[in-house]
């Protein structure tokens, strides 16, 4: 496969991998996204915060939302040094 060798086209593919290495690296955390019945996501959410206190790792409920067939959709984040 050839890439194109003008001065433009390198610093344009160069800047594209810097730019996706700097967000990878500066996101430190951890996102897991659930759409589960109201009470399995109580029940959900309550496990992650009992293995991951946020003392140690800063786990929170980032969003949530209702789905209309009444589910609750969430995301909980927590650092990535928990893996």
């Amino acid at each position: 496969m050839s890439f194109p060798r003008r001065p433009a086209d390198i610093a344009r593919r160069s800047a594209e991998r810097m730019a996706t290495r700097t967000r990878e690296a500066f996101d430190a955390f951890h996102r897991e996204t659930f759409a589960l019945e109201r009470e399995a996501a109580r029940e959900k959410a309550r496990d992650i915060l009992r293995r991951f206190p946020k003392a140690a790792y800063m786990t929170e409920i980032e969003s949530w939302r209702e789905l209309p067939d009444g589910r609750i959709e969430f995301t909980m984040r927590r650092l990535r040094s928990a893996d």
